[in-house]
């Protein structure tokens, strides 16, 4: 189905409650619907919003296209849970009502404050001429949920020397001032971040653009700022577009990364920083949105899917989820990520096994399953390669694996079941190097998220097996490896 912009910017005012039911129905049919991920009721689910621990709750927004399984006119849509692994659709956060967010409540973040949360997010329009403007808006919630828009916005104008790709501003706080990064591109179409200071979160005064030790040709736009301090440092995360692949790097359509350095200097509006690392190597993983909570801890959910990509669902009348959230730490200059700990909640039914393989696939008896935990170590290894194969069924199975030749970590899809964006490939890796190899691995009805040696490394992606691909294999080759592997059901 090709959609028109008119489908596209419909108003819910304009959608019958007989469509919205029938494209619940049809959605709810879906052999891919997920288990216990975030996943759009109906509709395109893309960025994580005003992602924030308030009132005794974990509240987690996402970008929300309620018609169909393409970006149109975005809404905010609201979950919440006490603990993270439990979420409760609680509906429509905010929809476009007004002139400065008349075409799509774009992405944002939120901030507690005064026993309020308040949510600055990008108000997009568009001219007769389909011309872009920004602004950048305002709402508040109250503890009974409730959210009111400010009238007018807080940033009317974008700065001089800046196209109107100005948007997603991430919102902290230091000392007595608000600070917010908003992703911008230069005039001469390059990325950037900009940085805005407040007293109250309602007057915000421009600082300057955010210097880095990143060239200007970085990209042509950088999406989804996100700045905090972790552990003495300054994390910046941020999406950037536009850059060219290079060996097993950057071989998404756009990428999502970050940077360790020196806290950011507010004065001077510098920050001082290590190499780009990308946040994640697997296929499907962009502009990812971070919150700290009441234990202090730096939690980062992203978006499971990628934008200008067709998917399998979407036949279905929806697209996309959120990953599982995950707890941040730096280690030798890197951000480690670790599954956050309340996800052993949904741990059910535990199997498990202790054996040598050399030079051959082994099936492993009761550890079939579409929706688990697995973790596996694999440990005095001879072997040129060995891995596992999940989703295992008649012609298709899904890969993980480590290169001990290459010194690579591999992800491979090529026979996962029904393809999709095959343009970008089929196989991801990256260099690690270690004696050792554990992979933790979270499966879902259609996605598959692997944290290798503890969450120094990172693969997330979406796969479409058949109904009956749910077989597990160990598998060694040019060698023999120990492993040992333990698998939940997860409830």
């Amino acid at each position: 189905m090709e959609w028109t912009k008119e489908q596209r910017y419909r108003t819910m005012d304009e959608v019958s409650k007989e469509e919205i039911e029938a494209l619940a129905k049809q959605v709810n049919r879906c052999p891919w619907r997920q288990s216990f991920h975030i996943q759009p009721v109906t509709g395109l689910l893309n960025d994580p919003n005003g992602f924030s621990y308030f009132n005794g709750e974990y509240h987690l927004f996402y970008q929300w296209f309620p018609l169909g399984p393409v970006h149109g006119l975005k809404h905010w849509y609201h979950t919440k849970s006490k603990d993270l692994v439990l979420w409760e659709n609680v509906g429509m956060a905010i929809k476009p009502s007004n002139e400065f967010d008349c075409h799509g409540v774009y992405s944002g973040s939120g901030i507690e404050h005064d026993g309020k949360l308040y949510f600055m997010y990008t108000g997009n329009t568009r001219d007769d001429e389909w011309v872009r403007h920004p602004f950048q808006c305002l709402a508040v919630m109250s503890p009974d949920g409730s959210i009111v828009k400010m009238e007018e916005p807080v940033i009317k104008e974008v700065p001089r020397g800046y196209t109107d790709h100005f948007r997603d501003p991430k919102v902290w706080k230091n000392g007595d001032h608000f600070y917010a990064v908003i992703g911008a591109q230069r005039e001469n179409e390059t990325g950037s971040v900009v940085l805005y200071r407040s007293w109250d979160l309602k007057d915000w005064q421009f600082a300057g653009e955010v210097k880095t030790g990143l060239d200007e040709g970085f990209g042509y736009m950088w999406e989804c700022p996100d700045y905090f301090e972790l552990d003495g440092q300054g994390i910046f995360l941020f999406s950037p577009q536009g850059l060219k692949a290079e060996g097993d790097s950057y071989q998404n359509i756009y990428q999502s990364g970050y940077v360790v350095g020196s806290p950011i200097d507010l004065e001077e509006i510098e920050l001082k920083h290590g190499p780009f690392h990308e946040l994640d190597h697997g296929f499907d993983f962009y502009a990812p949105q971070t919150t700290v909570d009441h234990l202090n801890r730096r939690i980062l959910v992203g978006w499971m899917g990628l934008p200008e990509i067709d998917y399998p669902t979407d036949k279905h009348g929806w697209a996309h989820c959120l990953t599982i959230p995950r707890e941040l730490t730096v280690k030798e200059g890197k951000l480690v990520q670790h599954p956050v700990a309340e996800l052993t909640l949904l741990r059910g039914e535990k199997v498990e096994t202790s054996q040598k393989v050399e030079n051959e696939s082994i099936c492993l008896d009761n550890f079939e399953g579409d929706v688990y935990e697995l973790q596996a170590e694999f440990s005095e290894s001879t072997a040129e390669e060995f891995g596992l194969e999940l989703r295992v069924g008649e012609n298709e199975k899904t890969v993980i694996k480590y290169d001990a030749v290459a010194k690579k970590v591999v992800f491979d899809r090529t026979e996962t079941g029904q393809s999709f964006g095959e343009e970008y490939g089929t196989v991801r890796k990256c260099k690690l190097e270690a004696e050792e190899i554990s992979f933790r691995i979270f499966v879902d009805v259609s996605s598959v998220e692997v944290f290798v040696n503890d969450g120094e490394e990172v693969f997330t992606g979406r796969i479409f097996p058949g109904e009956n691909s749910n077989g597990i294999s160990v598998f060694a080759r040019g060698g023999h490896t120990n492993v040992k592997a333990v698998k939940w059901d997860l409830k």
